[in-house]
């Protein structure tokens, strides 16, 4: 499957899961790709108001925090510690939560650089930018 399969969907999910196919596919170019990851701070928990109540109530308590970006590259360059991504559905780049913008905030702060983008191929160009740049 390629990126352009996976982002068909329209979705941030498919747009997320089109970064990662991306960066598979070209860790031989930019070897830090490897430490790409998603971090697990929103999204469905669950199909019904108490399950969602349970794993919600678990992630908590495992340290899940509301606001964090759902990507995070750690590597340094341009005197940053790394890259935090925040993927939105397409068309909903302009809708992060006040959450989001405190950690924006707190993110500039502690020198990591961040964007938020609403489709894979604007992640990817951010993510190419901050490794080559």
């Amino acid at each position: 499957m390629t990126p352009e399969d996976l982002a068909k969907t329209g979705t941030e999910s498919g747009h997320q899961r089109a970064v990662f196919c991306w960066a598979a596919l070209n860790a031989h170019t930019y070897p830090e790709l490897e430490w790409l990851h998603h971090i697990p701070n929103g999204g469905s928990r669950g199909d019904c108001a108490k399950s969602r109540a349970i794993a919600g109530g678990a992630m908590k308590a495992e340290g899940v925090k509301p606001g964090v970006f759902d990507l995070f590259l750690p590597v340094a360059r341009h005197n940053l510690h790394g890259l935090y991504i925040e993927m939105k559905a397409p068309g909903k780049i302009n809708q992060t939560s006040d959450q989001q913008k405190k950690f924006a905030l707190f993110l500039t702060k502690q020198k990591y650089a961040w964007v938020v983008c609403d489709d894979w191929q604007m992640a990817v160009k951010m993510i190419v930018s901050y490794l080559t740049d």
